[in-house]
């Protein structure tokens, strides 16, 4: 009875937080709207923070409860499920165009944080205040390049999208304030039982159940959008909404945890993180030459997560 009534709150936690950053996305979008913030500006942002607010909620609520391993595990299990798993079915469904300023700029800052991770994870044997201050100080940057581009594009002259008709902004401040307090409840029952599945119940460590479970369920959002993207045709945007989510989870998500407090980075971390590096050149050899993910492409990421899902169940035993 405890693994059945854990394994449903579990699954009620994920529909809440993904729910809740659904009506935080919505809300936040309108009030933007509302203020004649260019759409531009608003994906390149809200939305792309948005879809790590799962990742968010759970890798602080994880280090705020002692348990680290989820911490980590989610977002190195976030990523790496983005890319193999999410890009490797979007490009199976339809090839995916990468665009220049993705390979030149966006996959290269990707090598470059995970790089990062995994160094102050191997020197520092943990992700401290110093950390987070580093990640906190990339993602600023990071930013500051988003806008100079969204600037840049618009100064070119860019056709606008017809601005939708506006909604009551009393509404909005409820989706917001009602969003972010499922994100909080999704994310503490999800973890909470989350832990008792792993500890108690399959007597397995917060890593795993990190890597694999929490990581799935928190990239369900970026599953959907990009999986709906490339069937629309709108490859840039599947493309897109994966390489932002992964800077945003290492930068934003463990920038702030570690801020909060130290989170311990194990010798198998270390490993995960040396994947992780390698999953991203994955991705930049494939698509530099054509500007192109290919179905081939996809079936070959699908393919290497498998390999890695095995790697992880063996590791276990």
């Amino acid at each position: 009875m405890l693994a059945l009534k854990s394994i449903v709150l579990m699954i009620a936690g994920f529909a809440i937080l993904i729910k809740g950053a659904d009506f935080f996305v919505d809300g936040a979008s309108g009030v933007a709207e509302r203020f004649h913030i260019p759409q531009i500006i608003i994906g390149l942002t809200i939305v792309a923070f948005g879809t790590s607010a799962p990742e968010a909620a759970i890798s602080i609520s994880a280090a705020l409860s002692g348990t680290t391993g989820i911490a980590i595990g989610n977002i190195l299990g976030s990523n790496l499920l983005n890319i193999l798993v999410i890009l490797g079915i979007s490009a199976s469904i339809v090839p995916l165009h990468i665009g220049r300023s993705s390979i030149k700029f966006d996959i290269p800052f990707n090598i470059l944080i995970t790089v990062a991770l995994v160094f102050f994870g191997v020197v520092l044997g943990k992700l401290n205040v110093f950390t987070g201050i580093a990640f906190w100080i990339l993602m600023i940057l990071f930013m500051v390049h988003l806008f100079r581009t969204a600037k840049s594009e618009m100064d070119r002259g860019e056709a606008q999208e017809e601005p939708k008709k506006k909604k009551n902004i009393f509404l909005l401040v409820l989706y917001i304030i009602g969003g972010l307090a499922a994100i909080i409840l999704g994310s503490d029952l999800a973890v909470d039982n989350a832990t008792i599945i792993a500890s108690d119940i399959l007597h397995i460590d917060d890593r795993l159940i990190g890597l694999t479970i929490i990581a799935l369920g928190t990239s369900l959002p970026e599953l959907m959008t990009s999986v709906m993207a490339a069937r629309k045709g709108n490859a840039d945007i599947a493309v897109g909404n994966i390489l932002g989510s992964n800077i945003f989870n290492i930068l934003f998500v463990l920038g702030t945890v570690s801020l909060i407090a130290p989170v311990d980075f194990s010798m198998s971390f270390v490993i995960d993180g040396f994947i992780s590096i390698a999953v991203v050149f994955l991705l930049y050899f494939l698509s530099k030459d054509d500007d192109t993910l290919s179905r081939r492409d996809g079936i070959t990421f699908l393919a290497c997560y498998g390999v890695y899902f095995v790697y992880l169940i063996v590791t276990q035993m």
